[in-house]
């Protein structure tokens, strides 16, 4: 799709940009405010009177100012590229059916496992093509996007080459894409769990790093899943290799995973119901950022993580719709925020920059989101809201009125 060139007037401009940011007003916000766009970039923002004098030669994009306009939002952890359903499982788990027990049934993400390795790549990158629309209807341009279903090579390239084919499309939201590793055993490899994960080591992450096919590697480090010490070989491999490195850790269990991110120089740990004062310490020497998954505690009724702790800490907070078929079952980022200032206890500019400025940031995204800033990527939301404080409201309903990615229209309509 065209890049859209010409000036995006607000009432209530969201930079998210730490330039502008005070105590008082920590996202950076212009009244009566306005940004230039051109070429897919920003090349002018702030005051509206101010960006139509720098750039008289653009016209409007909307001939009235539009009540709330943000940059788009980022979705730093999901396992979008997914298929299938596990509604069976939700209903026994709301009925009181523990987690742990689901999945030594056969169920959870080995039930995910034989949905993936049936379907075709095409029917895998139709489906994340069509989530990913959804989630560009509720104002989000940037999508972190997990393998991790497949549990055997072939099967997480079709979920990573569904993730590419997505990527290269300019009328979605931007994908990121994560190998997920280890994410849980797959049942061929129960005899042998050591030979699986040196597997997964020495012939399946190069490979796949060969092919480009991941930006991160991720593995889940937790009491029913892998060890420190079986994901440590994994996850340096990923290092040496060029790519980033995540991980789940703590969702169930203090297992050491946070003092591991933080040796290895994670870009994220995502989960952390369960962390201790030494990880927690760990990671803010390390500068490594929380991503905090709320639709997926409140699905499984668990405390929320320290949340105090870290932000005393100066631990970096980002929020993330954890979009997955189990334990998360849900597209909506903004749903995500609402729940993080609900049961997690997020101030609103901590909720807003957790899925903007901090997930980009997560990502390694640079100049390509989360700040409205002149020189970035014309990544906008305008909101059919008066106020950020509306944004973090359970709606429901999408209140976005258009999204932009790289200036160009993913959801919505600019009149």
């Amino acid at each position: 799709m065209n890049a859209r060139t010409g000036i995006v007037l607000s009432r209530r401009l969201v930079t998210c940009d730490a330039a502008r940011a005070t105590k008082a007003d920590p996202l950076g916000v212009v009244e009566d405010g306005a940004i230039a766009i051109e070429d897919g970039r920003i090349v002018a923002v702030g005051p509206a009177a101010e960006v139509r004098a720098k750039r008289p030669d653009l016209s409007l994009l909307s001939p009235e100012p539009l009540p709330l306009v943000t940059p788009g939002l980022v979705d730093a952890h999901t396992h979008a590229p997914w298929v299938g359903s596990r509604d069976g499982e939700y209903a026994m788990r709301m009925a009181g059916a523990d987690y742990e027990a689901i999945a030594a049934a056969g169920g959870g993400i080995v039930a995910s496992m034989r949905a993936v390795r049936e379907a075709s790549r095409a029917e895998i990158a139709s489906t994340l093509a069509a989530r990913l629309g959804r989630m560009a209807s509720l104002g989000v341009t940037t999508v972190e996007a997990k393998s991790g279903y497949g549990l055997d090579e072939a099967s997480e390239r079709k979920q990573l080459e569904a993730v590419r084919d997505a990527a290269a499309r300019s009328d979605l939201p931007r994908a990121v894409p994560t190998f997920l590793a280890l994410h849980a055993l797959p049942p061929e490899a129960r005899a042998d769990r050591a030979a699986y994960v040196a597997r997964v080591e020495r012939e399946v992450l190069p490979a796949i790093a060969a092919d480009g096919l991941a930006r991160y590697v991720d593995a889940y480090v937790d009491r029913s899943a892998f060890s420190t010490d079986e994901a440590r070989p994994v996850l340096s491999r990923a290092r040496a290799l060029g790519l980033g490195v995540r991980l789940h850790v703590g969702q169930f269990a203090d297992v050491g995973g946070a003092e591991l991110a933080a040796e290895l120089g994670a870009s994220s740990v995502d989960h952390l119901e369960n962390v201790g004062s030494q990880g927690i310490a760990a990671l803010a020497r390390a500068g490594v950022r929380a991503v905090l998954l709320p639709v997926a505690s409140f699905t499984l009724r668990q405390a929320p993580p320290p949340v105090e702790a870290l932000r005393a800490a100066g631990v970096g907070l980002v929020v993330a719709s954890d979009a997955n078929p189990g334990t998360a079952p849900t597209e909506s980022l903004p749903l995500a925020l609402a729940l993080a200032v609900r049961l997690y206890g997020l101030t609103v500019p901590e909720a807003i920059l957790g899925a903007t400025r901090e997930a980009a940031a997560s990502l390694g995204l640079g100049e390509q989101a989360g700040i409205l800033r002149e020189g970035f990527s014309a990544d906008v939301v305008a909101w059919e809201l008066s106020h950020e404080n509306a944004l973090v409201q359970p709606w429901g309903v999408s209140r976005a009125l258009f999204a932009l990615r790289d200036g160009a229209l993913i959801a919505g309509r600019v009149d």
